[in-house]
C-alpha cells in the first residue's frame, strides 16, 4: 500500500503539493485526475522518490522512498515525457532495466513486442510518439513489480493500442496483485480504468472515492411544474446545481436516492425524469461545488450565486 501524510513539495514561490493526504491499498488500480499543474507529476514523482518532500511523507509499504534503493525495486515510473538512451532501441533499453530490476523478464518482454506490433532492434528515431509510448508501457510491464506509476500513459496511444494496454495492465492486477496509479487530465480515460479515483486541484485532494460510489453519491432529475418556481421550492434538499429553462428545470442533487426522489415526487411535478450522470460532470459539480470549474482541460475559481 501506498500512504501520504501531509504531503508537500515547493518549487521556489510555487506549491506543488500542499499537505495532501491519501492512501492507495495494494491490488488496485488508482487514478490522478485533475487539469494541468494541478500536482499529478509532482506526487508520481515522490511517490517514486525522484523528488525529496519538503513536508510530510510518503511511503510505500511503510518504508520512505526517497534515497531507498531498496524501496525502489518495488515499483517502476513511465514519465509523460519519455527518456531513451541516444540512438538506442527496445532491446538495449531492456538491458538497462534489466540491471535495475531483478525480476525484469525477457520472455515476457519480447512477448510483448510481438504482442503489440513492435520490432524491438529498430531504433527509436523511427518511432512515432504512440509506439515510443507504447514500447515505455512494454519496459515497464517487463520489470514485473508489484507497483506501476503512470503519468498520462495514454497519451498519444490510438484506441486500440490503448485498450491493449489497460488490459495488460488489467491482467497484471489480477495475477500478480500489482498496484497501479494512473494519471490523467481526462476524466474519460481513467472512467472505465480505474478501482479509485483521486481529484487533485492546485496541488490539493479534493477527494478520493471507489467509482462506483463517485457514480452513486449525486443524481440527476429534469423537473417542470405548471405554476411559476425557483430553486427556493427544494430548499429541503442538498441542490449541488440548479438550472431552469422556461418552465422545466434540471437538478443535480446530492443524499440517499430513495429519500430525495420521493421528496420530489411528493411536489407532484408535471414532468419527472431521471437523466444519467458521467463521471465527469460528477467531478465538474463537486468542484463547483467548492468554488472551482473544471473542464476536464483547465481549472479556476468561479463564485457561486
Amino acid at each position: 500500500m501506498i500512504t501520504a501524510n501531509n504531503l508537500t513539495k515547493r518549487f521556489q514561490d510555487v506549491v506543488a503539493l500542499d499537505q495532501l493526504s491519501c492512501h492507495i491499498p495494494s491490488g488496485c488500480i488508482y487514478g490522478l485526475v485533475g487539469a494541468n499543474g494541478a500536482g499529478k507529476s509532482t506526487f508520481l514523482r515522490l511517490a517514486s522518490g525522484v523528488y525529496k518532500p519538503d513536508g510530510g511523507s510518503i511511503t510505500i509499504g511503510d518504508e520512505s522512498v526517497f534515497d531507498n534503493p531498496k524501496a525502489k525495486e518495488q515499483f517502476v515510473l513511465v514519465p509523460d515525457e519519455l527518456f531513451f538512451l541516444p540512438q538506442s532501441n527496445m532491446c538495449r533499453m531492456a538491458v538497462l532495466y534489466a540491471a535495475a530490476y531483478k525480476n525484469f523478464s525477457y520472455k515476457r518482454f519480447y512477448a510483448l513486442t510481438e504482442q503489440f506490433g513492435l520490432n524491438p532492434q529498430k531504433q527509436f528515431s523511427t518511432f512515432s510518439k504512440g509506439m515510443r509510448r507504447q514500447a515505455a508501457c512494454i519496459l515497464a510491464l517487463s520489470c514485473m513489480t508489484a507497483y506501476l506509476f503512470f503519468d498520462e500513459t495514454f497519451d498519444g496511444l490510438d484506441p486500440v493500442m490503448r485498450n491493449l494496454v489497460k488490459q495488460t495492465l488489467y491482467q497484471d492486477v489480477v495475477d500478480r496483485g500489482v498496484t497501479a496509479v494512473v494519471s490523467s487530465h481526462s476524466l474519460r480515460e481513467l472512467e472505465d480504468t480505474c478501482d479509485q479515483l483521486a481529484l487533485l486541484y492546485k496541488g490539493g485532494l479534493v477527494f478520493e472515492s471507489d467509482v462506483q460510489s463517485l457514480k452513486t453519491s449525486l443524481f440527476k432529475v429534469q423537473l417542470a411544474f405548471s405554476d411559476d418556481y425557483d430553486k427556493s421550492r427544494f430548499q429541503e434538499l442538498d441542490i449541488v446545481a440548479f438550472e431552469k429553462q422556461g418552465s422545466v428545470s434540471s437538478l443535480i442533487v446530492r443524499g440517499e436516492r430513495e429519500k430525495s426522489l420521493a421528496a420530489l415526487e411528493a411536489m407532484q411535478p408535471i414532468l419527472f425524469e431521471m437523466l444519467p450522470l458521467t463521471l465527469e460532470e460528477v467531478f465538474i459539480y463537486e468542484l463547483e461545488a467548492l468554488g472551482y470549474v473544471f473542464d476536464g482541460s483547465q481549472a479556476k475559481g468561479r463564485s457561486r450565486s
